[in-house]
């Protein structure tokens, strides 16, 4: 008896053992899921150069990485996503520096005075190299996400009012302008005299066609793919004030999950396109400005001096800035060491 129980048990073991390794079996010949989150429209350059980078990767993956790209804030806000990262709720985000200034208050760096209306190649100098790198290491430790590789480049930034014309700077005193997060261009905006308002942009349409706010900082992509001439948008300042940057993030647990030939299939996507999406990103802001202005957009082009000027009345302000900030303390030598005198 007590050797039948015995073989029976046997019998049960050795079936469950079997149907165990048939299930991991069944597991490892499923695809990984990756889900990105973006809170642009379809029709924006982000989420064109993530549309073919989603694509390359799963067919050079030969389907064993299942891609799906949420856009229009569709499953986060870029506000939000950090912490969706943090919690295991989305396997990869590409949100601006400036969403993340809560965990890292070097995001900032892009708006510094320092920086305010550099030439876009310039400022590209630093992000590619030792500050973008300082920026990416605390990155991946706050929010446990990977940082694949060089940052999306989006555009320079200017001021855009649905009401009051913007022929000077002046113009800006008193005006309440949508700023897309962080303390530094809240910083910037007060300068100017203006009041800082923070939207998450999937709600600006609305916002602005109800003068929630009077005008925005934002590039000429961002405004043209959301339309935002339907919401009132008519006037314009183009002082070039900073680079913005998205981050390419995927989270540790994810990438932790992939094979290694995965993993540098991942990362080795990214990196081979990522000249031709920054070049396309580039070129938009060009097509962009031309759409405005078909759609009535009037524009000031402030002139190199003046911009200059006010660069170096900005600058005297920028070590206390940085200090209540809590930016690191060597973050703009970092940036005068990657980019050279910024006198």
């Amino acid at each position: 008896m007590g050797m039948t129980i015995t073989r029976r048990r046997f019998a049960a073991g050795s079936a469950a053992v079997a149907a165990g390794a048939g299930l991991r079996r069944a597991r490892a010949s499923e695809p990984f899921r990756l889900r990105c989150s973006l809170d642009t429209a379809p029709s924006h350059q982000r989420n064109q150069s993530f549309t073919d980078y989603l694509k390359k990767l799963e067919d050079a993956s030969g389907g064993r990485i299942k891609t799906e790209l949420f856009s229009a804030g569709a499953l986060f806000a870029d506000v939000n996503v950090s912490k969706a990262l943090i919690q295991g709720q989305v396997e990869m985000a590409c949100p601006g520096t400036w969403v993340m200034t809560g965990f890292v208050p070097d995001c900032d760096v892009l708006n510094l005075p320092a920086l305010y209306a550099r030439p876009a190649e310039q400022v590209q100098k630093a992000v590619d190299a030792t500050t973008g790198a300082h920026i990416a290491q605390q990155l991946s430790a706050k929010l446990r996400a990977r940082v694949m590789g060089p940052w999306l480049v989006l555009g320079m930034e200017h001021w855009y009012s649905a009401k009051k014309p913007l022929r000077a700077f002046v113009d800006l005193k008193g005006m309440k302008i949508r700023n897309a997060g962080g303390a530094a261009l809240a910083w910037r905006t007060r300068f100017f005299e203006a009041i800082p308002n923070t939207t998450a942009w999937p709600d600006v349409p609305l916002a602005l066609s109800q003068g929630t706010f009077d005008g925005v900082i934002t590039t000429n992509e961002s405004a043209f793919s959301a339309k935002l001439w339907e919401a009132g948008l008519k006037y314009s300042l183009q002082d070039h004030q900073n680079l913005n940057c998205y981050v390419p993030l995927v989270s540790d647990a994810f990438y932790s999950s992939l094979p290694v030939d995965l993993q540098k299939l991942l990362i080795d996507v990214w990196v081979a396109n990522i000249p031709t999406y920054r070049k396309n990103m580039l070129a938009s802001q060009d097509r962009a400005l031309g759409e405005l202005k078909s759609h009535g957009l009037e524009l000031t082009d402030p002139a190199e001096a003046e911009l200059a000027e006010i660069r170096k009345r900005m600058l005297v302000e920028q070590d206390k800035l940085v200090a209540e900030l809590k930016m690191s303390p060597e973050l703009t030598k970092l940036v005068a060491e990657d980019l050279g005198s910024l006198a």
